[in-house]
């Protein structure tokens, strides 16, 4: 395997992400939005909607119960854990963002279906930083087999089944995961 290839490549994709970002933010600091402007009329939502879909909607719904659960303990987690390890702590307004309830083609329950989903998605998101953060400070290695869908620090981790070095090699992982926080830290201040 060779460490600088990977490296290069994913400094390729975080480059790429980043002019993504840059792309769509371009539309989002000019404030446009170019979605049709007609709004269906919450009743009219209503009874035109699939019977199955408001049978679901109490299960949906009730997962708010466990996710307010989860984003209490990984905050206290974080709060109380991430300082006496040195780990900088994860901006929650990164990933947890309300902002298409204001949106005027909405109708009310569409609005509120679009907070739920954005308070899911984006504690998953937050959650999913804590924990690489986490797992980078406490077991930076990677699994045996391959996995889907993996967070952006772990194909910095040592390599499963690689032990030379380990102590020296996770030493300098925990002060890379030191140093974020210094950067962060800076890039606030500028």
């Amino acid at each position: 395997m060779d460490i600088e290839k990977i490296n290069e490549l994913l400094e390729k994709i975080e480059a790429a992400e980043s002019e993504l970002y840059e792309e769509l933010s371009e539309d989002e600091e000019e404030g446009r939005c170019d979605f049709l402007q007609e709004r269906i009329p919450l009743w009219t939502y209503i009874r035109e909607g699939n019977p199955r879909y408001v049978l679901s909607a109490p299960i949906i719904y009730s997962m708010i119960v466990p996710a307010l659960i989860m984003d209490a303990c990984v905050t206290v987690y974080q709060a109380t854990c991430f300082p006496l390890y040195g780990i900088p702590k994860v901006e929650r307004g990164e990933y947890i963002v309300f902002d298409r309830h204001r949106l005027a083609y909405l109708n009310a329950l569409q609005k509120l279906n679009c907070l739920y989903c954005a308070y899911f998605n984006g504690l998953i998101a937050y959650v999913r930083e804590i924990a690489s953060k986490t797992e980078q400070f406490w077991c930076p290695i990677r699994h045996a087999r391959r996995l889907r869908g993996v967070h952006r620090r772990y194909w910095h981790f040592l390599r499963y089944g690689d032990g030379k070095d380990l102590k020296n090699r996770w030493l300098e992982l925990r002060e890379e995961l030191k140093k974020e926080g210094e950067k962060q830290w800076i890039s606030k201040r500028v």
